[in-house]
């Protein structure tokens, strides 16, 4: 009996250590692509050895939850696939889209990937060793497991390649420069949704200054100007900038020095750095924004004084680099639903001429400034997945 296809979807793919993340998108006439399910299950890793293989339709109702031991990405994977085949009688994957965190310099703009664009990306596996091989590892099972079917790579480095050259140096040797020891910058993919949103809720003020927030676990800022990024808090790895759950964010690089001459050995360094410090580190309680906020423990208070510190700082700092203000955008978990740290942040920022209504901060409005206020202030709900797909389905249709 034959399948008659009548529709076409986009899978996303974000592949880490701990959890695959996918979405499918349908061609929709009046939306261009449409969300039709989205979910997570475990992968294998040394901290996640039990999950939950779940699915969320277009309405965020749950269709499917089962106990899903971590098993590695080939099994996830077949045990996604298997779904979507058992569940969408006459729908078809169109292709695949892949967050991949690092583009290099090579990489400011998605791309078809082939054998050759797959082993530049290899390359970069030791700028990112702890997202970048497990990103990769899900496009080289898709491609033996569905060889027929196009991959897309969408970079979260590639919005900042528009970043002056300037911004991008370390007052380090050229040479290392030139070798790929810059800043690169993260997030691109958030930064890249928002900046095609905010003329829909800032108007003509979208081609001004403005910084956006995305706080979450992994936290960084982004100054725009028309748009564009032209700097960024994230550097030459995601753990430079601002506190962020279990990341140290930017610290004074004779730390770690010492901390070598002290004997601790790099890997333990490492895991110094991205597991144990952040908000997790300060409060010794939890990396989580909404456990500390609750909680009436002093210590889990100065994580999150901390936090918004180190952000307000920053946001004077981008202020400079783009010469003024025209508006804040905060975005991200932390960005689009704690307003408390919204609101240390905006009182931070006062001198710089923010001025916050309260009300619609508590509201989750919008626009959360006061119609006097010189700068404002809004917070929109970030969207990485359908700039992925959107750039998937671009590349797929239009080659």
């Amino acid at each position: 009996m034959t399948t008659t296809v009548t529709e076409r979807v986009i899978a996303i793919l974000n592949a880490g250590s701990s959890s695959l993340k996918f979405a499918f998108y349908r061609e929709d006439v009046a939306e261009g692509l449409r969300r039709i399910y989205h979910g997570q299950m475990p992968s294998v890793s040394a901290i996640a050895q039990q999950g939950r293989f779940i699915v969320y339709d277009v309405e965020g109702l749950v269709v499917l939850d089962e106990a899903c031991a971590a098993v590695d990405h080939a099994a996830a994977l077949q045990r996604l696939l298997r779904w979507f085949d058992g569940h969408q009688h006459g729908i078809a994957l169109l292709a695949v889209g892949h967050r991949v965190v690092h583009g290099g310099v090579e990489f400011s703009a998605p791309v078809r990937v082939d054998e050759g664009v797959l082993q530049r990306l290899q390359q970069l596996i030791p700028l990112a060793p702890l997202h970048q091989p497990h990103n990769l590892k899900a496009i080289e099972l898709l491609r033996t497991l569905r060889p027929e079917l196009p991959q897309v790579a969408c970079f979260d480095t590639a919005f900042h390649r528009t970043m002056p050259e300037l911004a991008q140096r370390y007052a380090l040797p050229h040479q290392l420069f030139a070798n790929g020891v810059r800043s690169y910058g993260f997030h691109g993919l958030s930064y890249e949704y928002i900046a095609s949103v905010l003329p829909d809720y800032l108007g003509a003020v979208a081609d001004g200054r403005v910084i956006v927030a995305h706080l979450g676990n992994g936290a960084s800022l982004c100054a725009m100007r028309a748009g564009m990024s032209v700097a960024t808090t994230m550097g030459f790895t995601p753990l430079d900038g601002l506190v962020m759950g279990s990341r140290c964010g930017a610290i004074d690089p004779g730390v770690l020095i010492y901390l070598l001459r002290q004997g601790m050995s790099v890997d333990a360094l490492d895991d110094l750095l991205q597991h144990h410090s952040g908000l997790l580190g300060l409060s010794g309680i939890s990396s989580d924004m909404r456990t500390l906020l609750a909680s009436d423990d002093a210590r889990a208070a100065d994580a999150v004084e901390q936090f918004c510190y180190r952000a307000a700082r920053e946001i004077g700092s981008l202020a400079a680099a783009l010469g003024g203000l025209d508006a804040i955008v905060f975005t991200g978990g932390i960005g689009e639903h704690a307003t408390r740290v919204r609101e240390m942040i905006c009182q931070q920022a006062q001198w710089l001429g923010v001025e916050l209504d309260g009300a619609a901060n508590r509201n989750n409005s919008a626009c959360i400034s006061t119609p006097q206020s010189k700068v404002s202030a809004w917070v929109i709900a970030t969207d990485e997945e359908r700039v992925i797909a959107r750039h998937c389905y671009r590349l797929v249709t239009e080659s």
